[in-house]
C-alpha cells in the first residue's frame, strides 16, 4: 500500500445530510451525495461531528480553480502564516490528515461533476489517499472528474466559497438534515 490503512467510517449515511460550513466570511449549506459517495459522506460527516475541523485554515486558494482546507495542521496557526504557507508547530500546511485514507468513489459515483461550488476530497498521487482535506471548485473543473470524487453540492453560499483565501477560518461544521 501506500503508507496508510484505508477506513471504513460508520457514520450511518441516511441521504439527506446538509453540511453547514461556518467560515470566517460567512456560511456555506452544501447537499451531501450519500447515494453516489457514502464513503466520503460518511467520513466527512465523522470528522465534522467529532469537531475535526473546527478552527483549521483554508490553506491553499488558487483563483478561478479550488480553496482547500481540512489540514488538521492548521489548527495552531496564525492565518497570516498559512497563507504564506510558512511550516506550524504540526507541520507544513497541505500535508496533515486524520491518520487514515478512505477508498476513492470518482469512479463509481453517477454525479461526480466538478461543478461551479462542488465539494470535493483532495488527495496525493495514490487514488486512495483522501483523508480530511476537502475543496470547493471554484467554476466548473471537469478535468478532475476522472480522478478526484465529489460528493457535495453548494446549495447556498456560492458567494462565500468565491470570497474565501488561504488563511480563513473553517468555524465550526454541522451536519443538519433536509427537510422532508
Amino acid at each position: 500500500m501506500f503508507g496508510k490503512r484505508l477506513y471504513e467510517p460508520t457514520y450511518p449515511v441516511v441521504g439527506d445530510e446538509v453540511a453547514v460550513i461556518e467560515t470566517s466570511r460567512g456560511t456555506i449549506r452544501v447537499a451531501l451525495d450519500g447515494a453516489g459517495a457514502p464513503i466520503h459522506v460518511a467520513n466527512f460527516c465523522e470528522l465534522a461531528t467529532s469537531g475535526f475541523y473546527d478552527g483549521l485554515k483554508f490553506h491553499r486558494y488558487v483563483p478561478g480553480f479550488v480553496i482547500q482546507g481540512g489540514d488538521p495542521n492548521t489548527r495552531n496557526m496564525s492565518g497570516e502564516d498559512v497563507a504564506a504557507g510558512r511550516p506550524g508547530p504540526d507541520g507544513r500546511p497541505g500535508t496533515g490528515g486524520p491518520g487514515y485514507c478512505i477508498k476513492a468513489e470518482f469512479a463509481t459515483n453517477p454525479h461526480n461533476s466538478h461543478v461551479d461550488g462542488a465539494l470535493a476530497m483532495a488527495r496525493s498521487q495514490h487514488p486512495d489517499s483522501a483523508g480530511s482535506q476537502f475543496y470547493f471548485c471554484l467554476g466548473p473543473q471537469h478535468a478532475l472528474d476522472s480522478g478526484y470524487t465529489v460528493f457535495g453540492t453548494t446549495i447556498e453560499g456560492l458567494d462565500v466559497i468565491k470570497s474565501l483565501r488561504a488563511g480563513d477560518e473553517i468555524v465550526h461544521v454541522d451536519i443538519v438534515h433536509k427537510e422532508q
